[in-house]
């Protein structure tokens, strides 16, 4: 069971936080729309509702999404790769070169992700906040070496489930 919820992890993230960026989205229209009618004391009640964070807060979903997207990209095999001239290689060669991709690929956000933990962690030792939901910094960064090591996984995953089967 768990082995099943990990196997598509990126999967159900992906679709909780579009889900909920939708509503975020769909609410903050209708109360923009909404304030704009003379309906007397709603209409105040609406104007005393701020709800000004819900940009900020979708902006930051959707980066979560791609950086989690990508690791979905990678594990399902429709992550961008240009193959052309790999595809008109001989079986065997054509094997090591995606190995070699594939393991680079694990390299650079195993690299990118190392690098964005360190970020993260010198971002909580300070006080910036976000400007209109005030989360520390480093939560709104968090997707750098968690989407990253993620992608990192998906990978090596990839590359040895490429290098058991062909």
């Amino acid at each position: 069971m768990v082995n099943r919820f990990l196997d598509h992890l990126e999967e159900w993230i992906i679709t909780f936080l579009i889900g909920a960026a939708t509503t975020v989205i769909f609410v903050a229209v209708v109360h923009r729309y909404a304030t704009g009618f003379a309906t007397g004391a709603f209409q105040d009640a609406l104007l005393r509702l701020d709800l000004a964070w819900a940009q900020e807060l979708c902006i930051y979903m959707f980066v979560w999404m791609a950086k989690f997207g990508a690791a979905y990209g990678v594990r399902t095999g429709i992550h961008v790769g240009v193959d052309v001239m790999i595809n008109s290689l001989p079986d065997r060669t054509r094997g090591w070169f995606v190995i070699f991709g594939l393991l680079a690929g694990a390299l650079f956000t195993g690299i990118i992700g190392t690098f964005g933990a360190h970020f993260v962690w010198e971002l909580m030792g300070t006080d910036q906040t976000s400007a209109a939901l005030e989360l520390p910094k480093w939560l709104v960064y968090l997707c750098l070496p968690c989407g990253s090591y993620l992608m990192c996984y998906r990978f090596l995953q990839v590359a040895w489930t490429f290098h058991k089967t062909g």
